[in-house]
Formats: C-alpha cells, sequence, structure tokens
C-alpha cells in the first residue's frame, strides 16, 4: 500500500477497543472513513454494502466466529486491500493460520499505542505491519534445525510421522483417530511419545517442529 487509504473495515467485537482503533485510524490516516463491523456476519455484510476498502483491521475471537475466516473473503472482495489481524492471541496456533489464510500483516493490541501506530503508518511505506514478537515467531519457524532436533526426528516411527503432519495441520484427536483408522487410546500414546522425543509441549510447538523438520510448509 502506498496510497493514503481513504476507506477501512474494522472488525472488533469490544466497543471501547473499536473506538480506540478507530480513533488511532483517524490520528494516521486524517479523513479516512471507518467501518465498523462487531461480528463475524457484520463483516460480511460490509463486504457486500461497504465501500471497498484499501485496510482492514480483522480481529480473530468474535462472538460468532473466528476472524480467521474472513481473511480470504476480504482479500477476494478487495484485492487491493491491505489485511492486518489486530488481537490479543500472539501464540502459534493463532499466527500461522491468519498467515496461511492471507493477512499482510499480525499487530497485538496489547503493545504501546505509538508502536502500533507506528506499524500503521509504516504500511504506506511498504512495511511489514509485525508486531516485534510475532516478526519473532517468525523468525524461530525458519531456524535451521539443530542436531539435537534431527536426532529427535530420526527416532520418529512412520506412524508417528503422520500424527505429527496431521497435527501441525490442526487435526484433532477424534479426526486423527478416523483419518489414520486407530483409536483414540492409541492416538494419545502417538501424542505423547512425540512430544517426548522432540522435547515439546504442546500442538502449537508441534507444529513448529514439523516445519523445521521440513514435513509440511507453514
Amino acid at each position: 500500500m502506498s496510497a493514503v487509504p481513504t476507506h477501512a473495515l474494522l472488525l472488533e467485537d469490544l466497543p471501547d477497543v473499536a473506538g480506540w482503533l478507530s480513533n488511532l485510524l483517524q490520528q494516521q490516516f486524517p479523513g479516512i472513513h471507518v467501518t465498523h463491523a462487531a461480528t463475524l456476519a457484520a463483516g460480511k455484510r460490509a463486504l457486500q454494502d461497504a465501500p471497498p476498502a484499501q485496510l482492514a483491521l480483522v480481529d480473530l475471537g468474535l462472538p460468532d466466529g473466528d476472524g480467521t475466516t474472513l481473511i480470504a473473503p476480504i482479500a477476494q472482495h478487495w484485492p487491493d486491500c491491505t489485511i492486518v489481524v489486530t488481537t490479543l492471541f500472539g501464540d502459534d496456533a493463532h499466527v500461522f493460520p491468519a498467515l496461511r489464510a492471507g493477512a499482510h500483516g499480525y499487530l497485538l493490541k496489547d503493545q504501546p499505542e505509538a508502536r502500533l501506530a507506528a506499524a500503521l503508518e509504516g504500511i504506506l511505506r511498504g512495511e511489514p505491519p509485525l508486531s516485534p514478537a510475532i516478526a519473532q515467531r517468525l523468525l524461530r519457524a525458519f531456524q535451521p534445525v539443530t542436531p539435537e532436533a534431527t536426532v529427535g526426528a530420526e527416532s520418529l516411527t512412520p506412524r508417528e510421522r503422520d500424527v505429527l503432519i496431521l497435527v501441525s495441520k490442526g487435526c484433532r484427536l477424534p479426526e486423527l483417530a478416523d483419518k489414520l483408522q486407530i483409536s483414540r487410546h492409541t492416538v494419545s500414546d502417538h501424542l505423547k511419545s512425540i512430544y517426548r522425543k522432540l522435547n515439546i509441549n504442546s500442538r502449537a510447538e508441534a507444529t513448529l517442529e514439523a516445519a523445521r523438520l521440513g514435513l509440511v510448509r507453514l
């Protein structure tokens, strides 16, 4: 984005936060028209009724669904729109799905207002709108595999690799059992073994490990 945006879509359910972000947009882009949607359904209606937006700020935790699901439709309806996630969720389970869906940036709302304002202003200069913590997560995701991690990967059985790949794609236990045609108890045993061998403790870490080992692409 190089020209000053004249219209923005703000997808945010909390009134106080919506007012704060709207004022911030007005300060950074004087004269901008902000269309506010407090729910996923309202956001979908805005795609049909509102003028094309050059900037969209998208919250993820909405009363009627996940804001991530609106990212692709925004890009389809408004191809010139810069889509930036604005959320309190900074974990891998939220960051990577949003970026895979097509978000151009990811900003944490709990960072200092001056930093958030600078990130929005940087959009005009073509700077990637990423909070520092999010940028660090992305860098870690693409760091070379360490010898220790390689040893852990080599110790995985073929079935454990299958489970790890599916977990990194967001599959939950019932779906894992169905796809692999094994019992939920067996899936749980595989997960415990994977976590122990790779020295991880969460599905988010499992996703990163799968990417580092070249099993999936983020």
